[in-house]
Protein backbone atom coordinates (compact mmCIF):
# COMPACT_ATOMS: atom_id res chain seq x y z
CA UNK A 1 0.00 0.00 0.00
CA UNK A 2 2.86 2.34 0.42
CA UNK A 3 2.95 3.32 -2.96
CA UNK A 4 -0.12 4.74 -3.51
CA UNK A 5 -0.91 5.94 0.34
CA UNK A 6 0.90 5.60 4.00
CA UNK A 7 0.04 3.39 6.46
CA UNK A 8 -1.49 6.96 8.49
CA UNK A 9 -3.89 7.69 5.26
CA UNK A 10 -5.18 3.99 5.00
CA UNK A 11 -5.71 4.48 8.93
CA UNK A 12 -7.64 7.94 8.37
CA UNK A 13 -9.61 6.39 5.46
CA UNK A 14 -10.62 3.81 7.48
CA UNK A 15 -12.07 5.88 10.82
CA UNK A 16 -13.91 7.71 8.01
CA UNK A 17 -15.87 4.74 6.51
CA UNK A 18 -15.97 3.31 9.97
CA UNK A 19 -18.63 6.41 11.13
CA UNK A 20 -19.72 6.81 7.91
CA UNK A 21 -20.85 2.94 7.19
CA UNK A 22 -22.19 2.94 10.95
CA UNK A 23 -24.69 5.95 10.18
CA UNK A 24 -25.32 4.98 6.76
CA UNK A 25 -26.33 1.47 7.72
CA UNK A 26 -29.00 3.15 10.32
CA UNK A 27 -30.40 6.25 7.94
CA UNK A 28 -33.96 6.27 7.10
CA UNK A 29 -34.48 5.44 4.03
CA UNK A 30 -30.64 4.78 2.99
CA UNK A 31 -30.26 2.12 5.76
CA UNK A 32 -33.38 0.39 5.25
CA UNK A 33 -33.27 -3.61 5.92
CA UNK A 34 -34.79 -4.27 2.10
CA UNK A 35 -32.18 -2.67 1.12
CA UNK A 36 -29.22 -5.32 0.66
CA UNK A 37 -26.31 -4.50 3.14
CA UNK A 38 -23.64 -4.54 0.62
CA UNK A 39 -25.35 -2.00 -1.32
CA UNK A 40 -25.51 -0.08 1.61
CA UNK A 41 -21.40 -0.16 2.67
CA UNK A 42 -21.05 -0.01 -1.15
CA UNK A 43 -22.34 4.24 -0.97
CA UNK A 44 -20.88 4.34 2.89
CA UNK A 45 -17.43 3.13 0.56
CA UNK A 46 -18.04 5.98 -2.24
CA UNK A 47 -19.34 8.44 0.27
CA UNK A 48 -16.10 7.89 2.73
CA UNK A 49 -13.76 8.63 -0.34
CA UNK A 50 -15.55 11.71 -1.12
CA UNK A 51 -14.96 12.98 2.49
CA UNK A 52 -11.96 11.77 3.26
CA UNK A 53 -9.58 14.43 1.87
CA UNK A 54 -12.03 16.93 4.18
CA UNK A 55 -10.88 15.19 7.46
CA UNK A 56 -7.47 13.41 6.83
CA UNK A 57 -5.62 15.95 8.13
CA UNK A 58 -7.79 15.90 11.54
CA UNK A 59 -6.98 12.30 12.25
CA UNK A 60 -4.81 11.17 15.39
CA UNK A 61 -1.68 9.49 14.67
CA UNK A 62 -1.43 5.57 14.09
CA UNK A 63 -1.60 3.86 17.13
CA UNK A 64 1.31 1.52 17.80
CA UNK A 65 -0.78 -1.50 19.43
CA UNK A 66 -3.57 -3.30 17.94
CA UNK A 67 -5.52 -2.67 21.33
CA UNK A 68 -5.05 1.38 20.15
CA UNK A 69 -6.29 0.67 17.11
CA UNK A 70 -9.18 -1.26 18.12
CA UNK A 71 -10.48 1.22 20.38
CA UNK A 72 -10.53 4.55 17.53
CA UNK A 73 -12.50 1.94 15.37
CA UNK A 74 -15.17 1.22 18.06
CA UNK A 75 -14.85 4.62 18.79
CA UNK A 76 -15.84 6.01 15.25
CA UNK A 77 -18.52 2.66 14.98
CA UNK A 78 -20.10 3.89 18.38
CA UNK A 79 -20.61 7.41 17.21
CA UNK A 80 -21.79 6.45 13.83
CA UNK A 81 -24.67 4.47 15.74
CA UNK A 82 -25.15 7.40 18.11
CA UNK A 83 -25.99 9.77 14.79
CA UNK A 84 -27.74 6.78 13.08
CA UNK A 85 -29.48 5.75 15.85
CA UNK A 86 -31.00 8.91 16.97
CA UNK A 87 -32.94 9.90 13.72
CA UNK A 88 -33.42 6.31 13.37
CA UNK A 89 -35.35 6.26 16.69
CA UNK A 90 -37.55 9.40 15.38
CA UNK A 91 -39.43 6.95 12.66
CA UNK A 92 -41.13 5.18 15.42
CA UNK A 93 -43.40 8.22 16.04
CA UNK A 94 -45.47 6.99 12.66
CA UNK A 95 -45.38 3.60 13.53
CA UNK A 96 -46.90 4.76 16.90
CA UNK A 97 -49.67 7.07 15.66
CA UNK A 98 -50.26 4.21 13.07
CA UNK A 99 -50.67 1.80 16.13
CA UNK A 100 -53.17 4.64 18.15
CA UNK A 101 -55.22 5.08 15.38
CA UNK A 102 -55.55 1.82 14.03
CA UNK A 103 -56.93 1.11 17.87
CA UNK A 104 -58.96 3.50 17.56
CA UNK A 105 -60.75 2.48 14.53
CA UNK A 106 -60.76 -1.40 15.79
CA UNK A 107 -58.23 -2.36 12.86
CA UNK A 108 -55.57 -2.97 14.94
CA UNK A 109 -56.33 -6.95 14.16
CA UNK A 110 -55.00 -5.89 10.83
CA UNK A 111 -50.99 -6.67 10.50
CA UNK A 112 -49.20 -6.60 7.79
CA UNK A 113 -45.34 -6.61 7.07
CA UNK A 114 -43.53 -3.50 7.89
CA UNK A 115 -40.69 -3.49 5.23
CA UNK A 116 -39.06 -0.20 7.89
CA UNK A 117 -38.99 -2.41 10.81
CA UNK A 118 -39.16 -5.71 9.68
CA UNK A 119 -41.49 -6.93 11.52
CA UNK A 120 -45.67 -7.49 11.17
CA UNK A 121 -47.42 -4.16 12.58
CA UNK A 122 -50.46 -2.55 11.82
CA UNK A 123 -51.30 -2.11 8.11
CA UNK A 124 -51.90 1.94 9.51
CA UNK A 125 -48.50 2.58 10.76
CA UNK A 126 -46.88 0.75 7.98
CA UNK A 127 -48.63 2.91 5.30
CA UNK A 128 -47.34 5.93 7.79
CA UNK A 129 -44.01 4.46 7.53
CA UNK A 130 -43.88 4.36 3.68
CA UNK A 131 -45.19 7.92 3.78
CA UNK A 132 -42.80 9.29 6.03
CA UNK A 133 -39.86 7.83 3.65
CA UNK A 134 -41.38 9.14 0.91
CA UNK A 135 -41.93 12.35 2.47
CA UNK A 136 -38.25 12.52 3.20
CA UNK A 137 -36.54 12.25 -0.39
CA UNK A 138 -39.78 14.26 -2.08
CA UNK A 139 -38.72 17.34 0.39
CA UNK A 140 -35.46 16.76 -0.34
CA UNK A 141 -34.55 16.23 3.51
CA UNK A 142 -32.53 13.46 2.86
CA UNK A 143 -30.19 16.09 2.02
CA UNK A 144 -29.43 16.99 5.83
CA UNK A 145 -28.85 13.81 5.97
CA UNK A 146 -25.84 13.99 3.89
CA UNK A 147 -25.17 17.04 6.11
CA UNK A 148 -24.93 15.30 9.31
CA UNK A 149 -22.79 12.88 8.55
CA UNK A 150 -20.19 15.74 7.74
CA UNK A 151 -20.85 17.85 10.67
CA UNK A 152 -20.85 14.93 12.58
CA UNK A 153 -17.00 15.07 12.43
CA UNK A 154 -17.42 19.12 13.78
CA UNK A 155 -19.31 17.70 16.17
CA UNK A 156 -17.27 14.60 17.08
CA UNK A 157 -13.98 15.08 16.67
CA UNK A 158 -11.60 12.10 16.23
CA UNK A 159 -9.71 12.81 19.42
CA UNK A 160 -12.94 13.28 21.54
CA UNK A 161 -14.27 10.69 23.96
CA UNK A 162 -17.66 9.37 23.18
CA UNK A 163 -20.45 11.28 25.15
CA UNK A 164 -21.97 8.29 26.49
CA UNK A 165 -24.15 9.99 28.98
CA UNK A 166 -25.10 12.53 26.19
CA UNK A 167 -26.01 10.22 24.25
CA UNK A 168 -28.39 8.66 26.67
CA UNK A 169 -30.00 11.44 27.40
CA UNK A 170 -30.85 12.22 23.76
CA UNK A 171 -31.94 9.00 23.12
CA UNK A 172 -34.02 9.42 26.04
CA UNK A 173 -35.81 12.43 24.84
CA UNK A 174 -35.91 11.15 21.33
CA UNK A 175 -38.15 8.36 22.43
CA UNK A 176 -40.29 10.27 24.80
CA UNK A 177 -40.86 12.68 21.87
CA UNK A 178 -41.72 10.30 19.47
CA UNK A 179 -44.01 9.29 21.84
CA UNK A 180 -45.99 12.22 22.18
CA UNK A 181 -45.70 13.30 18.62
CA UNK A 182 -47.40 9.93 17.50
CA UNK A 183 -50.07 10.60 19.73
CA UNK A 184 -50.23 14.17 18.70
CA UNK A 185 -50.29 13.19 15.18
CA UNK A 186 -53.19 10.54 16.00
CA UNK A 187 -55.36 13.35 18.37
CA UNK A 188 -58.27 13.82 15.58
CA UNK A 189 -58.82 10.10 15.30
CA UNK A 190 -58.68 9.55 18.91
CA UNK A 191 -60.65 12.62 19.92
CA UNK A 192 -63.08 11.42 17.11
CA UNK A 193 -63.39 7.58 19.01
CA UNK A 194 -63.60 9.16 22.11
CA UNK A 195 -66.86 11.44 21.18
CA UNK A 196 -68.33 8.11 18.88
CA UNK A 197 -67.81 5.85 21.56
CA UNK A 198 -69.67 8.05 24.24
CA UNK A 199 -72.59 8.36 22.07
CA UNK A 200 -72.70 4.84 21.41
CA UNK A 201 -72.87 3.87 24.89
CA UNK A 202 -75.40 6.69 25.40
CA UNK A 203 -77.88 5.21 22.81
CA UNK A 204 -77.00 1.43 24.63
CA UNK A 205 -78.50 2.66 27.60
CA UNK A 206 -81.33 4.76 26.09
CA UNK A 207 -82.48 1.82 23.61
CA UNK A 208 -81.08 -1.60 25.24
CA UNK A 209 -82.79 -3.38 22.51
CA UNK A 210 -81.10 -1.68 19.63
CA UNK A 211 -78.49 -3.90 17.97
CA UNK A 212 -75.22 -0.77 19.15
CA UNK A 213 -72.15 -3.32 18.16
CA UNK A 214 -73.67 -4.30 14.92
CA UNK A 215 -74.48 -0.69 13.73
CA UNK A 216 -71.71 1.25 15.17
CA UNK A 217 -68.86 -1.55 14.19
CA UNK A 218 -68.52 -0.14 10.07
CA UNK A 219 -69.59 3.61 11.23
CA UNK A 220 -66.35 3.66 13.46
CA UNK A 221 -64.19 2.41 10.82
CA UNK A 222 -65.59 4.35 8.28
CA UNK A 223 -65.80 7.67 10.22
CA UNK A 224 -62.53 7.20 11.50
CA UNK A 225 -60.82 6.42 8.08
CA UNK A 226 -62.21 9.31 6.91
CA UNK A 227 -61.25 11.57 9.54
CA UNK A 228 -57.46 9.91 9.08
CA UNK A 229 -57.88 10.37 5.69
CA UNK A 230 -58.63 14.10 5.93
CA UNK A 231 -55.38 14.84 8.55
CA UNK A 232 -52.94 12.91 6.38
CA UNK A 233 -51.44 15.90 4.70
CA UNK A 234 -51.12 17.65 8.33
CA UNK A 235 -49.36 14.72 9.71
CA UNK A 236 -47.13 14.94 7.18
CA UNK A 237 -46.16 18.54 7.75
CA UNK A 238 -46.33 18.20 11.11
CA UNK A 239 -43.82 14.88 11.34
CA UNK A 240 -41.52 16.48 8.81
CA UNK A 241 -40.96 19.65 10.86
CA UNK A 242 -40.31 17.70 14.05
CA UNK A 243 -37.70 15.86 11.76
CA UNK A 244 -35.79 18.52 10.55
CA UNK A 245 -35.55 20.05 14.09
CA UNK A 246 -34.58 17.14 14.95
CA UNK A 247 -31.47 17.07 12.38
CA UNK A 248 -30.94 20.52 13.79
CA UNK A 249 -29.32 18.60 16.19
CA UNK A 250 -26.51 17.05 13.76
CA UNK A 251 -26.67 20.18 11.28
CA UNK A 252 -27.66 23.67 11.43
CA UNK A 253 -30.85 24.25 8.98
Amino acid sequence: MESYATAQQVFAAGLVFTRVAAIVMLLPGFGETFIPPRVRLSFALALSLMLFPLFEGRAPALPGTATGLAGEIIRELLIGMLVGGILRLFMSSLAAAGEIVSMATTLSFAQTANPMQATPSTTLGSLLGTMGLVLIFATNLHHLFLGAIVNSFDLFPFTRDVPVADAGQLAVQTVSRSFALGLQLAAPVVVFSLIFNVATGLVGRVMPQFQVFFVASPLAIVLGLSIFALSLGTIGIVWLDHFRELLGNFVPT
